[in-house]
C-alpha cells in the first residue's frame, strides 16, 4: 500500500471543512433553532429561499431527511409517486418512503435514457385518482443530476412539461436537487430558473459545496411550514444548528464557482477510461461530477466488486453499483493531478495489468 494518501473518489459527501469554512464554523452566531432564533440559520434559508427564487427555505440535517420530508408533505399513505428509473430516494434511502409515507413508486422512462422521462412518459405511468383499484399519484418526482445515471441533467423543457401536465391534474412536483447547482452549471442558467417549476425543491450542501453537513428544503411558506412540522417528527429539529448552516452560507458564496473544476476532472478521468477497451463510458453522460461505467465482460478484465478492492488496495477509493457497474465522483479534496493517477490507475486494473 503506498504511502501517499488514498484519492477518494467514492463521493463528493467525503469533503473535508477548508481552513476558512472551519473559522466561519468556529466563530458562528448561533441561537436555539427550534425557536427560530438562531441567526446563522435564519441566514441560510434567507439566501436558499433568494437563491432558488421560493417564498421560504427549511435547514435539515441531511438530505435523505429531506426527500423524506417531502415525502410526508406532498402525499399521503397509499399514494403512488411517479419517480426517474433508478432514483435515490427509491434505492438509497433504505426503504424509508415505505415506512415514513406508506407510498409506492411508479418508474417513468427506459433504463437507457439513465433517469430522463418526458411528458409521455409521466402520463404513461400516471395512476387516477378515485379509481376503485389504482393507488392514486400524487406526486411527480425528477432528480438532476441524475446520480445512477451517471451525473446527467434533466431537460429543463421536459421539467416544465412534466411539472405544467402534473399540476394541470392535480399532482405536486417535487425537485431532487441535492446536487442542483451542479445542474444550473452545466445548464448555464440560475439555479431558480431550474426550481421554478417545482413545489419543493431540494439543495444538499455536503457534496460539491463541501460542508459537513446539511440540506435544505425550499417552497411556498405553507409548505414549508408544513415541512417544519414533519422535521421534527422525524427527529431532524436541532438547537444550536448555526454551525453547521455557517457553513453552507460560506459555501454558497465561495464553493459554487469552482463546481466547474470538478466537472473538468471528471471528464478528464472519463477521457482516459473511454481509450480502454476494458471500460464502457458513454461520453453523453459525462456532464458533471459523476462518473457510472462498466466493465467490458471480457477475459481478464475484473467484476466491479473485484475491480473497486483492487483500486483500494492501489490507493484509489471507488464504489461498486452492480455487478460490472462502477462509480467514481469528483470534488474539492481532489485535485486535476490526482485524478489523473486515479485514471491511470484504474485503467491499469481494468485491464489486468500490475501495479
Amino acid at each position: 500500500m503506498s504511502s501517499t494518501p488514498p484519492v477518494d473518489l467514492r463521493s463528493d459527501t467525503v469533503t473535508l471543512p477548508s481552513p476558512e469554512m472551519r473559522r466561519v464554523i468556529y466563530e458562528a452566531d448561533v441561537g436555539d433553532d427550534q425557536y427560530g432564533e438562531d441567526p446563522s440559520v435564519n441566514r441560510l434559508q434567507d439566501e436558499v429561499a433568494e437563491l432558488l427564487g421560493t417564498e421560504a427555505a427549511l435547514f435539515l440535517p441531511t438530505g435523505t431527511m429531506a426527500d423524506q420530508v417531502a415525502l410526508r408533505v406532498l402525499t399521503r399513505p397509499g399514494d403512488s409517486v411517479v419517480v426517474p428509473w433508478e432514483s435515490h430516494v427509491e434505492l438509497h434511502e433504505t426503504g424509508g418512503a415505505a415506512v415514513n409515507s406508506g407510498v409506492q413508486f411508479l418508474i417513468a422512462g427506459r433504463a437507457e435514457r439513465r433517469g430522463i422521462f418526458d411528458r409521455d412518459d409521466f402520463l404513461a405511468a400516471l395512476l387516477p385518482a378515485g379509481h376503485m383499484l389504482y393507488p392514486p399519484t400524487s406526486l411527480v418526482w425528477i432528480e438532476t443530476p441524475h446520480n445512477r445515471g451517471g451525473g446527467i441533467v434533466f431537460p429543463q423543457a421536459d421539467a416544465e412539461a412534466i411539472c405544467g401536465a402534473a399540476h394541470e391534474r392535480g399532482v405536486s412536483a417535487f425537485l431532487d436537487g441535492a446536487r442542483l447547482l451542479n445542474a444550473a452549471l452545466v445548464e448555464g442558467r440560475p439555479a431558480r430558473e431550474l426550481a421554478a417549476p417545482f413545489d419543493l425543491i431540494s439543495l444538499a450542501l455536503s457534496k460539491g459545496l463541501g460542508c459537513p453537513g446539511g440540506s435544505l428544503l425550499a417552497g411556498s411558506a405553507a409548505l414549508i411550514g408544513a415541512a417544519r412540522r414533519h422535521r421534527r417528527m422525524l427527529g431532524g429539529a436541532m438547537r444550536q444548528a448555526g454551525f453547521l448552516a455557517a457553513a453552507g452560507s460560506y459555501a454558497l458564496t465561495n464553493n459554487v464557482e469552482r463546481l466547474a473544476d470538478d466537472h473538468a476532472n471528471a471528464r478528464r478521468i472519463a477521457d482516459r477510461l473511454m481509450a480502454s477497451p476494458a471500460i464502457r463510458l458513454d461520453a453523453a453522460t459525462v456532464q458533471t461530477n459523476i462518473l457510472v461505467f462498466d466493465l467490458e465482460p471480457a477475459p481478464g478484465v475484473p467484476d466491479a466488486a473485484t475491480f473497486v478492492a483492487t483500486c483500494r488496495e492501489r490507493g484509489v477509493l471507488l464504489n461498486a453499483f452492480g455487478p460490472r457497474t462502477v462509480r467514481a465522483v469528483t470534488h474539492l479534496d481532489v485535485d486535476a493531478a490526482a485524478c489523473d493517477r486515479a485514471a491511470e490507475l484504474m485503467v491499469s486494473v481494468a485491464e489486468g495489468r500490475g501495479a
